[in-house]
């Protein structure tokens, strides 16, 4: 039996322009139908999957981080791809880089506002920094799926707008937030509104034995690999509402998958792919963090066989979980050319954050300020793109709301949102203003107890390791300015900490992050970033857009900073939600 069932046509709303009703492509259908109406979007949403250490190698030449070469794999074939001069190396995504990245644009420095899933995924989609829509963590506390984050952001976000104001189709399958569920928030009965159908994770990732809300009803599974594997149950899913929706109006589907997300639990078909894979060793890979904040200096260097060998084993399973992502993107394509949709639809692929596996002796996890947890990879195909493109601008995650709703025609003045729209870069507008910095922000998490694995080191710290390597504390809140100008490729960060501590990175010289140039960087330089991230800080909407510390537009008065009138840094926590 089909697991949706057929949605009636939807009227135009309000805010989108109106547009003629014609039947889908496909089999019957009249040329040019699908091209007459506004076009689909879909988001492929993976859970931790980094770009720097080769969780999304597209080409040798895409990025000054990635890994070692690994020998050339084969492409799969499609209809109507080009021949390719992109080379691919070893990775887990191949179909994703034949079928997307090749058919369109790979965005070579993409990031998220925040390194952390539920703090990142609101940003997807309110289109806001952290310090707007006001989830700071993965829990209830900290606003993550709270009544407060449903009744003042959710009516907000970009899927609602497509829903209520353009007549879209809207669908969602996996993780939504990370306490998504939770009995004090509404349980599974909780459907956000723009959602015309809904199946979402109960809680974090899993792949057998969870519980999803299907339209607000609980559905369990278990562990039979036929029925339960939920990467696989997804892709089903989105194949069944490619099948059964309306003919008639577009559609925007979010499917966020677990992979490559712990457990990492590979389909069995899988299990024993990539035996020969291990973490990068890059320069930055099980060595003292020195000079760093004094949780990346609590990690033990170097660290033990076997720290070392739990890590690689952890990287190739997360590898073997891809597979099936990819998978499900090579059935999502085939499906929507089956049905004349492809040429009219927008696939947008990317990640909620990125992960470390032992850079700077740290095990694995995310929510730190480097470049391999805040760089994500984003794929973008649809109509206009020119095939295997590669774009260099700053973007992030904030920026996916807007664009969406660009796409959908929806005037964007009509939002609070901090994000640009991509939709300029991805038609390939000549002269485009744009960014050259953005926000990092994160609000530490630690026990007020002693972490039980290591009771030695008191309270304050979170997601300790055997070795009493801790990933987390209260006092690793920090916030940066990323600048990509070009003069300069600069990462400024501040801890709120007693010591306010300070991390500057010239990438440029030191793409791996290992020196800090705090004490050593011109101190005009290090006034105008302070400045700047004071401003960002505290920035709404347009605000949030204007030019940076390189930028010829950007204006720096250094006596704002000691005025009593001038921009404080707010400094999000609990007692602000």
């Amino acid at each position: 039996p089909s697991l949706l069932p057929f949605l009636p046509p939807c009227r135009a709303r309000s805010g989108c322009p109106r547009r003629r009703h014609v039947p889908r492509g496909g089999r019957g259908a009249a040329p040019g139908a699908a091209r007459a109406r506004r076009p689909n979007v879909v988001l492929i949403l993976t859970d931790d999957q980094d770009v720097c250490l080769g969780g999304m190698v597209t080409a040798p030449r895409s990025r000054p981080c990635c890994p070692r070469p690994a020998p050339p794999g084969s492409t799969p074939e499609h209809p109507g791809r080009p021949p390719s001069p992109l080379r691919l190396l070893q990775t887990p995504l191949k179909k994703t880089a034949a079928l997307i990245a090749h058919m369109g644009v790979t965005f070579v420095n993409a990031y998220v506002p925040s390194a952390l899933c539920c703090p990142s995924r609101a940003s997807i989609l309110t289109g806001k920094y952290p310090h707007n829509h006001h989830v700071v963590n993965n829990t209830l506390e900290g606003n993550c799926s709270s009544k407060s984050w449903q009744k003042i952001q959710e009516p907000y976000t970009f899927p609602a707008l497509l829903k209520t104001a353009c007549g879209y189709q809207t669908f969602f399958a996996g993780k939504y937030l990370n306490e998504y569920g939770a009995e004090d928030a509404g349980g599974v009965g909780h459907v956000p509104p723009g959602w015309s159908f809904w199946y979402a994770l109960e809680k974090n990732s899993k792949y057998y034995n969870y519980t999803l809300s299907v339209n607000g009803k609980a559905r369990r599974h278990g562990e039979n690999y036929s029925v339960d594997y939920l990467t696989d149950v997804l892709a089903n899913m989105s194949l069944d509402f490619l099948e059964y929706k309306s003919n008639f109006e577009p559609f925007f589907m979010m499917i966020s998958t677990p992979a490559p997300h712990s457990p990492w639990t590979a389909a069995p078909q899988y299990a024993k792919s990539f035996p020969n894979v291990s973490a990068p060793r890059n320069s930055n890979f099980n060595i003292h963090g020195k000079n760093k904040h004094w949780l990346i200096r609590q990690a033990k260097t170097p660290m033990t066989n076997s720290s070392i060998q739990f890590l690689d084993d952890a990287y190739r399973k997360r590898w073997q979980t891809l597979l099936s992502v990819d998978d499900l993107i090579e059935k999502l394509v085939k499906k929507l050319e089956f049905h004349g949709e492809l040429d009219n639809t927008y696939i947008f692929y990317t990640s909620d954050n990125g992960f470390h596996t032992g850079q700077f002796s740290l095990p694995i996890d995310k929510r730190q300020l480097y470049e391999f947890d805040i760089k994500v990879p984003l794929l973008v195909r649809g109509p206009g793109i020119k095939p295997n493109q590669t774009n260099k601008m700053l973007v992030a995650n904030i920026d996916l709301g807007p664009t969406i709703l660009d796409i959908a025609g929806y005037d964007l003045n009509k939002t609070q949102m901090d994000g640009m729209s991509l939709l300029p870069l991805l038609r390939g507008d000549k002269n485009v203003t744009w960014r050259s910095d953005f926000l990092v922000e994160y609000q530490g998490e630690g026990y007020n107890g002693s972490d039980p694995t290591c009771p030695g080191l008191g309270p304050g710290v979170t997601h300790c390791f055997p070795d009493c390597v801790c990933e987390d504390s209260y006092n690793n809140t920090y916030a940066c300015v990323r600048t990509l100008s070009t003069s300069w490729d600069l990462q400024y960060c501040e801890f709120d900490d007693r010591e306010v501590f300070v991390e500057v990175y010239n990438l440029t010289a030191d793409p791996h992050q290992i020196n800090n140039i705090a004490k050593t960087i011109d101190q005009e330089i290090l006034e105008k970033m302070n400045y700047r991230l004071m401003m960002l800080q505290s920035c709404s909407g347009a605000t949030c857009r204007t030019p940076g510390v390189f930028d010829p537009g950007y204006r720096f008065d250094p006596r704002l900073m000691f005025s009593n009138h001038g921009v404080r840094a707010r400094r999000f926590s609990a007692q602000s939600l």
